[in-house]
């Protein structure tokens, strides 16, 4: 691992960074690193444009080098269609921003530095671009919806979660079901999708 600058930025590249990074301090899912820490290893960030909408991602191609890969099973997608192909109803819950969903623990936070032109900061949750992230992701929506996937009117397929049924009286109350199993756990959901 090792330290790097920032990379050379546009003017409207920094300007998104900046977005980014105070949404990600807002969220709590970064914290800025103090001016008496030691910092051994950075990792630059960069934008990412796709359709006309920008993402922030850090560069971690180093640490993924090093990471040992996780093997959890993403369900594929023409598994889900064929359980869902009998339902009459079907709800699409997005949670928001899967990846920052899942803490960090505290000895692995400084590896997951950024750095850009505003200044260094440490992940306190999951970052877009690592490795394993959607392995952990789903790991953690499958357990949580365990029973709900296994009684067979729910899927989670990354930060997507699908309900689907055969009538409106069912389907209502595993919709309840499901929010209700979100809200202790402070699991985010896109109001926007």
């Amino acid at each position: 691992m090792l330290k790097r600058p920032p990379y050379p930025e546009s003017l409207e590249n920094r300007k998104e960074i900046e977005i980014y990074i105070n949404e990600l301090l807002d969220m709590d899912v970064i914290r800025n690193i103090g001016h008496n820490e030691i910092v051994e290893i950075t990792t630059p960030v960069l934008i990412t444009w796709n359709g006309g909408k920008s993402r922030l991602c850090g560069d971690f191609r180093a640490l993924n080098n090093y990471t040992k890969p996780d093997r959890y099973p993403i369900p594929r997608i023409p598994h889900a269609l064929d359980k869902l192909a009998k339902a009459k109803y079907i709800t699409k819950i997005d949670c928001m921003k899967g990846d920052h969903q899942n803490g960090v623990k505290p000895n692995s936070m400084k590896l997951l530095r950024i750095i850009c032109h505003i200044g260094i900061y440490e992940s306190t949750r999951m970052q877009f671009g690592i490795k394993n992230a959607p392995d952990h992701f789903q790991r953690m929506m499958d357990t949580i919806f365990q029973e709900e996937i296994l009684e067979g009117w729910m899927l989670a397929y990354t930060d997507d979660i699908i309900i689907y049924s055969e009538t409106l009286e069912d389907h209502v109350q595993y919709i309840d079901r499901v929010l209700s199993k979100c809200t202790p756990i402070k699991l985010k959901i896109s109001l926007k999708k």
